[in-house]
């Protein structure tokens, strides 16, 4: 169960991220300036960040809905989020 519209933009968003990795190793082995590279890292870190709001998002339209209209699956669900909530709270 994947929403299209949200995976083609995920996609897009994880090659983009691709491209920032890249040249973020590119300017490493080049010895940059400090900031600049922490500038880069920061900018990798809010696409990511960016990346799991579509991942939520899909989740939530396709599975968590699933799940809370079916009986017994509720639980899982809150059990799932819950776990992803303190993940990404570390």
């Amino acid at each position: 169960m994947v929403d299209q519209k949200i995976k083609r933009r995920a996609i897009h968003r994880a090659k983009i991220i691709a491209g920032q990795l890249r040249g973020l190793t590119q300017a490493i082995e080049k010895e940059e300036y400090c900031i600049e590279l922490l500038n880069q890292s920061l900018s990798i870190q809010r696409s990511l960040k960016s990346l799991d709001t579509l991942l939520l998002q899909n989740h939530l339209k396709t599975h968590v809905r699933h799940q809370m209209q079916h009986g017994g699956e509720d639980e899982k669900a809150i059990a799932e989020l819950l776990k992803i909530y303190t993940l990404s709270n570390k």
